[in-house]
């Protein structure tokens, strides 16, 4: 029986009103047919094709046509992944929307906890550290963090300045002052905002084009151990710098104008005795003291959230501010901060890039890339610590682009000092019951009123205090030292020791940037060392089998093909790993797996077949391909036979576009090392 022509489909031609009947009759109740399924895309995309200038449902001829649906299908799908790709390249666009009421509470209390421990962290660094107006300080610690918020794949780390960093932008400040009759002239003041904001804005560049040219695999090439020796010369240099406040000998120190760490090391044995204020270092070792009492108590009664929480290192400052102000602690030789204005320079906001800057551009760039590298290593072990105690992946690649947002937009204001993450306040900022960066935008925010209507109630603030303050961050940076030194010696590790060693004693000697200029130099040597190695190792056939093992991991494994070397390589070829592929293979000719000196004797003979097991070489470049098929030329000229197994479709595209394949012949390319075996023996098989 025909199907009945509906209406709507007089206007069809008949071969489409044939297909659409037949579709109607082979649907069953539960059962998707081709016409239902149809009409369900339809009515999805029927707004969609409407937008786009498509055919609707009510067009002349009664339905959407097929292209106009894969037409709107397509443009709905490109939507869709254009949205989840600017989701991935902004973070924010992701959580904003699924923001929780219930993470208000937490988010609102690890803001306020992290900024009442980053106001008087961030003046300490920017007045002592980088010798610069403690406003500077404040606005590292707001401006980079609200920036970080919207783009950083992290849901805890705390963006704002860094002790390291803040002690190494000084040291280049300084660099530069003393070329000046007077370091303290309000010239050498504009002097040092100029340095720290061409130094921040380079940082920010650095970390930009790191992360937009996928480099965040740098914390995975560079060791622990440098990081390691860097931090601990750090902790020691800051330290001796602080030492100097605390004894009320700056006045001495500007008279006298030690440069090196070794210099100012020697002033303080010196002159501690014989010119330090009293009343200054009894004022500093009590702050000092309570900041560590306050702390191991709060270790001790943690389970007491009301001690856990309480901010040791506010408390230091508004009972010290008090009491300097009661007893005009200023009056008896004790330096206070003193009045401090909020706009540095003529506006609040300047362009960076301006010729007052860039004079001091090449004279700190190797300031800016240490900055920048050593910023982003801290900020990665405290990124990852996170997002594994939490749950969540971090991006290197993107955290990178985030922090060099952070810097360049800190740089506007001038003075802002290099921004990076920590492990302390990222810490502190997930046990309180941070969630998500709302506790960074709190924390900014509540730091930006701290700038504006509290920083004159910080007048009669003791500059010693911060000097504690700093120094009980040395105890921080110097806490897994012990440890990790223990841990390399145990594990014969001396690579590493001699890295930390050298880190420390170059930078504590010569300077910061001496010591880890050289330890990534060898960092890197080694990195590249290790890598210019081709993974390989001689097989040797397990008994009463056609399996053929490595023979240093299966000693039952035998070499029984007399004048053969059956040789597995273990990863694929490059330019680098090839280049000593040569020497290499002579080296297992002659000595074998086993390690030995260059001057002794052989203790093989020279093969006379050479196969290769090539099931681990997924790729071949072109270098590669160039020095293997002048490796194989060599061989041929010796007269030794040469055959290759186990050969991926990839890499024999290349040898046959390199003419390997020509070279040898079919014959030399074996399924497995058993066919090759039989090739050279073959009445054993």
């Amino acid at each position: 029986m025909a199907h009945p022509i509906l209406p709507r489909d007089r206007h069809r031609p008949s071969n489409l009103r044939t297909i659409s009947a037949a579709s109607s009759l082979m649907g069953v109740e539960g059962v998707m047919t081709p016409q239902s399924e149809q009409s369900e895309r339809e009515q999805l995309l029927e707004t969609d094709i409407e937008r786009l200038g498509g055919i609707s449902r009510d067009s002349q001829y009664g339905s959407t046509s097929g292209r106009a649906i894969d037409t709107g299908y397509k443009a709905l799908q490109g939507r869709k992944k254009l949205k989840k790709r600017v989701q991935y390249y902004i973070p924010s666009l992701s959580w904003i929307p699924k923001y929780s009421a219930s993470s208000i509470g937490g988010d609102l209390l690890a803001g306020l906890t992290v900024a009442s421990m980053l106001i008087p962290q961030s003046v300490s660094y920017a007045s002592s550290l980088a010798k610069l107006s403690p406003v500077t300080g404040l606005f590292s610690a707001s401006i980079p963090g609200i920036i970080y918020a919207f783009l950083g794949t992290s849901r805890h780390l705390n963006v704002a300045p860094e002790a390291a960093l803040s002690l190494l932008l000084g040291q280049a400040v300084d660099d530069i002052r003393h070329e000046l009759d007077d370091p303290h002239s309000d010239k050498g003041d504009a002097l040092g905002l100029a340095v720290a904001t061409i130094i921040t804005l380079q940082v920010g560049l650095l970390s930009f084009i790191f992360g937009f040219f996928r480099l965040g695999f740098l914390d995975v090439i560079l060791s622990r151990a440098l990081l390691r020796g860097f931090i601990a010369a750090m902790a020691v240099i800051i330290l001796i710098e602080q030492l100097i406040p605390m004894l009320g000998l700056v006045p001495m120190e500007r008279v006298l104008h030690p440069a090196t760490t070794v210099e100012k090391l020697l002033f303080l044995i010196e002159n501690m005795f014989t010119h330090s204020n009293p009343n200054t270092a009894i004022i500093s070792s009590v702050a000092l003291g309570t900041l560590i009492l306050l702390r191991i108590l709060k270790r001790c009664f943690k389970k007491y959230w009301f001690i856990y929480r309480i901010p040791e290192v506010l408390v230091v400052v508004v009972v010290s501010t008090i009491l300097s102000a009661e007893f005009r602690w200023d009056e008896k030789g004790v330096d206070i901060l003193g009045s401090v204005k909020v706009i540095t320079s003529g506006s609040f906001f300047q362009f960076p890039i301006r010729s007052s800057n860039m004079k001091y551009l090449r004279r700190t760039t190797s300031t800016a890339v240490v900055s920048a590298v050593v910023g982003y290593l801290d900020s990665m072990v405290a990124a990852k610590q996170a997002g594994s105690r939490f749950g969540y992946a971090i991006s290197p690649n993107r955290e990178l682009v985030a922090l060099g947002a952070a810097n360049i937009g800190g740089s506007l204001i001038p003075g802002t000092l290099p921004a990076f993450g920590s492990i302390t306040r990222t810490r502190i900022n997930g046990d309180v019951g941070g969630n998500t960066q709302v506790a960074s935008l709190v924390c900014s925010v509540v730091i930006l009123l701290a700038t504006f209507y509290l920083l004159p109630l910080l007048y009669y603030l003791p500059k010693c205090v911060l000097a504690s303050i700093i120094t009980l961050v040395v105890f921080s940076l110097l806490q897994e030292t012990p440890h990790d030194l223990i841990y390399y010696w145990r594990m014969s590790a001396w690579m590493d020791l001699l890295l930390v060693t050298l880190t420390f004693v170059l930078s504590i000697v010569w300077n910061v940037e001496v010591g880890i200029v050289v330890s990534l130099i060898i960092s890197l040597l080694l990195v590249v060392r290790r890598s210019s190695k081709t993974r390989m190792t001689i097989l040797g056939r397990i008994p009463g089998t056609d399996r053929w093992k490595p023979i240093n991991e299966n000693p039952e494994a035998e070499e029984d093909v007399s004048g053969a070397l059956i040789v597995r390589i273990r990863e694929s070829l490059d330019f680098a790993n090839t280049a000593q592929l040569k020497e290499r293979l002579r080296r297992l000719e002659l000595y074998g797996v086993d390690k030995s000196h260059p001057s002794e004797d052989p203790r093989r003979t020279q093969a006379t077949v050479l196969v290769f097991h090539m099931a681990d070489m997924y790729n071949c470049d072109a270098s590669a391909c160039q020095i293997f098929y002048e490796l194989i030329e060599e061989y041929r000229n010796r007269n030794v036979g040469i055959f290759i197994t186990h050969l991926r479709s990839g890499p024999l595209k290349a040898f046959e576009k390199a003419g390997i394949v020509k070279l040898l012949g079919a014959d030399a390319f074996q399924d497995n090392v058993a066919d090759a075996v039989a090739r050279i023996r073959p009445n054993q098989w």
